[in-house]
C-alpha cells in the first residue's frame, strides 16, 4: 500500500537557523501518528512546511505520491489535505448545521452561492446531518457556534475538516485549551474518525496522544529523534531524556 503523504528530506532554514533536519515520515491509509517534541523542536515549522505555508529550503511533500512540495495551501486541501488550523474560521452567528454546509458548498465549488440558500438545500444539509451523527454531533446542529461551548468549537473544526473529505487530516492540537471536563468528548470523537483518513496529531498531551496513536515520531532540535510504535517509544530511554530533561544525544 502506497503512502498517502510523504516527506522525504525536508529540511528548513532561516540563515544560519536550521530548523527542521532532513525529516522523513511516511503516513498510509488508515495511519494514526502522533508527532511529538518539546517546544522549540520544530513540530510548527514542519507542519507549515507539510501544509505548504513555508517552503522548504530542501526536501519534498508528496501527497498521493504526487510531488505538491511548490503547491499552494489551498491546492493541497483540493488533493486531499486539511488541518484543523485551517479549517478553524467558524462563522458565530450560524448554526453548526450552516457551518457544515458551508464547507461542504466549497469542497462542491459552489460557495458562490447566498449563505441563506444553504438551509434549503435539502442534498446539503442531509449530508450535514450525517456527517454530524458519524461523529456524535447532531444534538448540536441547531445550536448556534456563539453558543458553544471552547471545546465544542473545537469538535466543530474537525467537523468542517471531515466535511472535505480528506485522504490526509492534520489535528493541530485538537485538546489545547479545551478544559477537562469537555475533553473526554473530544477524545470520543476522535476515536471516531473515519477508519480510512490519514490521521497526524500534533500534541503535548501525552494522554491522547497515548490513547490515539498507533506510531510516534519524536522531533528534537529539528531532527527525528526516534519514530516506533507507541510501547516502544514511551519505553525509550532517550525519549524519557528529552522529557526529562535529561542529557540526551542523538544521531545526527
Amino acid at each position: 500500500m502506497n503512502p498517502v503523504l510523504e516527506l522525504q528530506g525536508l529540511s528548513k532554514q532561516f540563515g544560519q537557523l536550521k530548523v527542521t533536519q532532513n525529516v522523513n515520515l511516511s503516513l498510509h491509509p488508515g495511519a494514526r501518528h502522533a508527532l511529538i517534541g518539546p517546544n522549540g523542536a520544530g513540530k510548527s515549522t514542519l507542519v507549515h512546511q507539510i501544509t505548504g505555508l513555508l517552503k522548504p529550503s530542501a526536501g519534498k511533500v508528496l501527497l498521493g505520491g504526487q510531488d505538491v512540495t511548490g503547491l499552494s495551501p489551498e491546492k493541497r486541501v483540493k488533493l486531499g489535505l486539511a488541518r484543523t488550523f485551517q479549517i478553524n474560521s467558524l462563522f458565530n452567528n450560524l448554526t453548526v448545521a450552516e457551518n457544515i454546509g458551508l464547507a461542504l458548498q466549497a469542497r462542491e465549488g459552489m460557495d458562490g452561492y447566498l449563505m441563506r440558500d444553504i438551509t434549503h438545500d435539502s442534498a446539503l444539509m442531509d449530508e450535514a446531518a450525517v456527517l454530524l451523527e458519524s461523529l456524535s454531533l447532531l444534538d448540536l446542529a441547531h445550536r448556534n457556534i456563539v453558543e458553544l461551548a471552547y471545546g465544542q468549537r473545537r469538535m466543530i473544526e474537525i467537523a468542517l475538516a471531515l466535511a472535505l473529505k480528506p485522504r490526509v487530516l492534520l489535528l493541530d492540537e485538537p485538546v489545547a485549551g479545551v478544559p477537562s471536563t469537555e475533553g473526554s468528548r473530544l477524545f470520543d470523537l476522535l476515536e471516531r474518525l473515519p477508519a480510512e483518513v490519514a490521521t497526524l496529531v500534533i500534541e503535548h498531551d501525552m494522554d491522547l496522544v497515548f490513547r490515539f496513536a498507533k506510531r510516534i515520531t519524536v522531533l528534537v532540535e529539528g531532527a527525528v529523534l526516534v519514530e516506533d510504535d507507541v510501547q516502544a517509544v514511551r519505553t525509550d530511554p532517550r525519549v524519557r531524556a528529552v522529557y526529562l530533561g535529561e542529557r540526551h544525544e542523538h544521531a545526527a
